[in-house]
């Protein structure tokens, strides 16, 4: 039984590992926030913040990253459905797009206000 769920995990780790994959190789905007990742780790660890702050920072690029495969399978489904020009369809896919800013504004926003703790 043991044996059974630790390879239902494996391959969940694959099939996710294979999702991100797709992101990154097809959306050209995954690359930025990886970057822009790499630049918020390094300056979380750098600055002297508390461990919860630095959590927060790091967890927050994280999930701009979930929100950007989320954003790619919506409309991956959305143009997989139709090829036509739909409002409906251009709604799904504005909304995704939003939730995937609305997260990095809210990163961006725990930033200034970690920074201006520091500077305080």
């Amino acid at each position: 039984m043991f044996l059974k769920i630790l390879n239902h995990t494996k391959q969940r780790a694959i099939w996710s590992w294979e999702g991100f994959l797709h992101v990154l190789i097809t959306e050209k905007s995954v690359y930025q926030w990886v970057v822009a990742n790499v630049i918020s780790f390094a300056a979380a660890m750098a600055l002297p913040i508390s461990t919860a702050e630095r959590s927060l920072l790091i967890m927050g690029g994280v999930l701009i990253l979930a929100m950007e495969c989320m954003n790619t399978a919506i409309e991956r489904v959305v143009d997989d459905i139709s090829g036509d020009k739909r409002e409906l369809a251009k709604q799904a896919k504005d909304t995704a797009s939003a939730a995937v800013a609305l997260s990095a504004i809210a990163v961006g926003l725990a930033w200034v206000v970690i920074i201006l703790g520091i500077l305080w």
